[in-house]
Order: structure tokens, then C-alpha cells, then sequence
């Protein structure tokens, strides 16, 4: 007997379908505090929520039998996915449930900014009739910019292009091949902003795209643009992008997301020229039936053993398989996050070779965790192993396995080169005797690096004084060293050094550290 709790308001039809299983216990429990929730949840082999609960480490930590955590709704933000990792726990969601919804509700925002809708309806609604103060303007020849082409972006395009608009995109991770085919032109974001009349946000929120709309990006826009958010409060500066409209250099913006929900009072509240909704994207009838139904199924089939889907952090479906390969996958993964903030341009090609005993193996699940790593900075929570392969392949990217019975150094070695518009990355890691990630090659360096946390990677020439110049810089600036490493090409020539920090880098510091001629570039990753 499987045991599941639903601790969200779920559509009956998901309901309907664990019902349906014998085998299937279901207990619908709503409004739990975190207190109350931990205390059961050592009684239940599978959780399901939506937005509201939040599944915490010290929860996970009382879970002695949880085997699943489904998520009806795109976003794991409200999952501890490390606790989890580490009891064992398949956590997954619905990455495609809300597109269409999400989509509509874009182009509803996009409509009502344009043709003044909402305050025309207050203003009828108040028995007035004043045509000349609410005139608007037309989509049609006008330039939609779509910072994000994935599934939503997508979605939103092809509405676009069938009002007669013509689309540009700034996406790292799609082709240009792929662009052409939806229609759309693949720029530079700098490009997207100055060309475009409208900006439509489909992005997640990460390190990177936390305020890429700014102070300084909207001093480059058109004074008649109007900028969309339907994807994350964050992404957009908010104080910046009020203060643009007061002084006149946007026509307006529409926002379904904030940096906090809910907002509060907000000088949003006093702007004619803005339209407000509360998180709506995927608040239709429709999507959350489809939400609810897919992470039933999900939930459904890996409990009775036919195959896991769209699990965040589960490759494997045979646990033989998953027993030897375990900590080759955490490794995989490693390399693919490492590369994709190290890598320079647009990815084109994936090339992974595998040598040594692992190439014996069936080679999918650490394919899949390569691709998964190189597309999760991008992509965050809508990337999964499962869906990785299927999204690089949106994006004409190609992913290439290659089983090689070549003598290595290593043991077992994994070698990851990309291949973009600009050149190549080749790095490469193995298994340290302990059975921990190492980074044993980047480009052409030979290097010891244990792929986590925060690590700065700065290449250099190699000449003296590089070790004290870093070292006085991130001391003075109280950041701790928990390891170093070199690698160099010959003496006096180009080296790499690698450090492994315990906090954040900020870019004033990486510009302390670049004042060395000798060092050529500083790239701040988090893993």
C-alpha cells in the first residue's frame, strides 16, 4: 500500500487518478502548519504540492518513508532539492503543464497595456465616457523582443507573429537554425533593447538574470517601449522601472510577478500607465486540471514502477544501475554546470566522451546529466534529466556520446567540449579514491579542482605575484580560500588558477583582482 498526502488544493481529476489505485492510500490535508506537517510525514511515501507548502530540510528530515515529492506547477523553489538528494528522494514537477496559460495571459498584458483596457473600465464603470483619454496602439509592425524562447517564449512568439509583429529573441541557449524556424530573429540583448517596442520577460530567476532589466539596460530602450513579466519577480527592476516611468522613458510595463509576493503597498498603486495582476499566469481552469492530471500520472507510474518522468533530480529507473553510477551522474552534472558558466558564445555542439570502466555501461543517464548541468543556468526548474536531450534538441543543439578505449590517466574519465560561435571549451573530471567529483581538465590545463560552492577561475600568464595579488585582494575583502589550484602550458606562459571560496564574489572584487595586467579574465562560478 502506497501512502500519499496532498497537502495542496489539488484538481479532482488528479484526485481521480490516485484514487483509482488500489494499492493507493490518499489523504488530502490543506492549511498544514510546518510544525504539523512535519509530525506526519514520517507516515507517507509520496507528498504532492502545489505553491503554498513548503517542503523544508527539517520536514525531509522526519520523512522516513517518503519515496516521491510531486510538485503540480513548474517552479521547486518551495523544495529543498539538497535534503532531499540526500535522503533519497525523487522530487519532480510539471514543467509544461502552464504554457498555455501563461502565453494567453502574456498577450492579455500586452492588449490591455496598449489599448489602456483596465482604466478604461474604471472609468466607464464610473459612468464617465472619455474616448480621447484612453487612446492606444496597434501590435500590428510593431517589434516584440522575448528575453527566453522556451516553451512560453515559444508560445508567445507564434501569438505574436499571427498579429503581424515582428519578433526578436535573446536567448543563449537556442540556435539560430531553431529561431529562423519559429520565425523569430536571435540577437544580443543590448540589440533587443534598443530595437524593440515591446519586451516580454520569459526567463528564471537566477544569479544572472536577477535585475538584467535595470537602471542601465533602460536607459538604451525606445521611449515608447512597454515592457511584459510573466516569468519571475526579480528579473525586472522594479524601482528602476518605476522611476523610468515617472520620468517619461518608458510608455509603461505590465507585471503578473514581483520581487515580493504579495507586494504590499507599492508605488505601483499611484501609475496610470501600468497594469497590475496577481499571479496569474497559470490560474486557469485548464491548467490546473493539466497540472494536476500530469503529476498524478508522474506519481502514479514511478510508484508502480513504469518509469520516472520529469524528476529534477532522478535519472536512473534501474537501481542496480542507479548503485554503480550514482556518484558518475553527481559528476556529470558538475561538469555540465562548471562549463556552462566558464563557456564563452552560443552553444552549438555537446560532445561527451566517456573512458574506462564506465564506458562498459549504458551511457544515457550520464548524458542526460551533462546536458541537464550545461542547461540548468539557463533554464533552471524547467530543465530535468529526463528532459534535457529533448530540450538541447529544441535548440539545435547537438549532444554527441562517445564511448572511448583509449589509455587514459584516469581510471574512468568524463570529457565535455562545447562547441559555440565563438570557439571551444574541453573539460573533463574524474572520481577522486573516495569516490568525490574532481575537474581534472580545463582546456589545455591540468588542474585538482572539487567542483562546489563558489570557486573563481582566473586565467592568467604565468608570472610571479599572481598568487599574492589574489590572495591579498580576497583577503582584504574577507572572503576565506578553502583550496587552490594551478595549471600552466609552460613556464611564462598561459596558466589557470582555480580557487574554492566560501562566499560570494562580487564584481567590485573580480575588478580588484583584474587590475594585475598579467591576469586576463576572472569568471565568479556557483555550483
Amino acid at each position: 500500500m502506497h501512502h500519499i498526502l496532498v497537502s495542496d488544493k489539488l484538481a479532482e481529476e488528479g484526485l481521480k487518478i490516485f484514487n483509482s489505485e488500489k494499492s493507493f492510500k490518499v489523504d488530502v490535508k490543506t492549511g498544514l502548519s510546518p510544525k504539523e506537517l512535519q509530525a506526519i510525514i514520517k507516515d507517507y511515501d509520496c507528498l504532492v504540492v502545489r505553491s503554498a507548502t513548503k517542503v523544508t530540510a527539517d520536514i525531509i528530515q522526519e520523512a522516513k518513508n517518503l519515496k516521491i515529492i510531486g510538485r503540480a506547477g513548474v517552479g521547486l523553489d518551495n523544495v529543498d532539492l539538497e535534503a532531499a538528494n540526500k535522503k533519497g528522494i525523487i522530487v519532480m514537477n510539471t514543467p509544461a503543464g502552464n504554457t498555455i496559460s501563461t502565453s494567453e495571459h502574456t498577450m492579455s498584458l500586452i492588449l490591455s497595456l496598449s489599448r489602456n483596457i483596465p482604466s478604461a473600465d474604471v472609468s466607464m464603470k464610473k459612468g464617465e465616457w472619455e474616448r480621447n483619454k484612453f487612446m492606444g496602439v496597434e501590435l500590428y509592425g510593431k517589434t516584440l523582443g522575448l528575453v527566453g524562447m522556451g516553451k512560453i517564449g515559444s508560445e508567445v512568439a507564434k501569438r505574436a507573429l499571427s498579429f503581424g509583429m515582428v519578433v526578436i529573441a535573446y536567448d543563449p541557449f537556442l540556435s539560430k537554425e531553431a529561431a529562423s524556424q519559429l520565425g523569430v530573429e536571435l540577437v544580443e540583448l543590448k540589440d533587443l533593447l534598443t530595437q524593440s517596442d515591446y519586451i516580454s520577460i520569459h526567463a528564471p530567476l537566477t544569479d544572472d538574470t536577477r535585475n538584467m532589466i535595470s537602471t542601465k539596460e533602460l536607459a538604451l530602450v525606445k521611449k515608447s517601449v512597454r515592457i511584459i513579466n510573466c516569468a519571475r519577480g526579480g528579473i525586472v527592476d522594479e524601482n528602476a522601472l518605476i522611476l523610468a516611468v515617472k520620468e517619461g522613458k518608458i510608455a509603461g510595463f505590465a507585471l503578473d510577478v514581483y520581487e515580493k509576493e504579495p507586494p504590499g503597498k507599492n508605488e505601483f498603486l499611484d501609475l496610470n500607465n501600468c497594469v497590475l495582476t496577481p499571479h496569474l499566469g497559470a490560474s486557469t481552469a485548464e491548467a490546473q486540471v493539466n497540472v494536476a492530471i500530469q503529476i498524478a500520472e508522474q506519481i502514479r507510474d514511478a510508484l508502480l514502477g513504469k518509469g520516472i518522468r520529469n524528476a529534477a533530480n532522478y535519472p536512473c529507473l534501474e537501481p542496480e544501475v542507479c548503485k554503480v553510477m550514482s556518484p558518475y551522474i553527481t559528476l556529470a552534472e558538475k561538469l555540465g554546470l562548471f562549463a556552462s558558466q566558464i563557456v564563452e558564445g552560443r552553444i552549438q555542439d555537446i560532445n561527451i566522451t566517456y573512458s574506462g570502466e564506465i564506458a562498459k555501461y549504458d551511457l544515457k543517464t550520464l548524458t542526460m546529466a551533462v546536458t541537464k548541468g550545461i542547461l540548468y543556468s539557463m533554464l533552471q526548474d524547467s530543465v530535468n534529466f529526463v528532459n534535457a536531450l529533448s530540450l538541447a534538441q529544441e535548440r539545435r543543439i547537438k549532444v554527441n556520446e562517445i564511448k572511448s578505449n583509449r589509455v587514459e590517466e584516469f581510471a574512468n574519465l568524463i570529457e565535455v567540449i562545447i562547441k559555440t560561435d565563438k570557439g571551444q571549451l574541453r573539460t573533463a573530471g574524474t572520481l577522486s579514491a573516495n569516490g568525490q567529483p574532481r575537474i581534472v581538465l580545463i582546456n589545455n590545463f591540468y588542474v585538482e579542482v572539487s567542483p562546489s560552492g563558489f570557486m573563481l577561475v582566473i586565467d592568467n600568464i604565468d608570472k610571479p605575484g599572481i598568487i599574492g595579488t589574489v590572495g591579498t585582494v580576497i583577503g582584504k575583502n574577507k572572503i576565506n580560500i578553502a583550496g587552490m589550484t594551478f595549471g600552466r602550458e609552460s613556464q611564462g606562459g598561459k596558466a589557470i588558477t582555480v580557487l574554492n571560496v566560501d562566499s560570494a564574489v562580487s564584481d567590485k572584487v573580480i575588478s580588484e583582482i583584474k587590475e594585475n595586467k598579467n591576469i586576463k579574465k576572472v569568471r565568479f562560478i556557483k555550483l
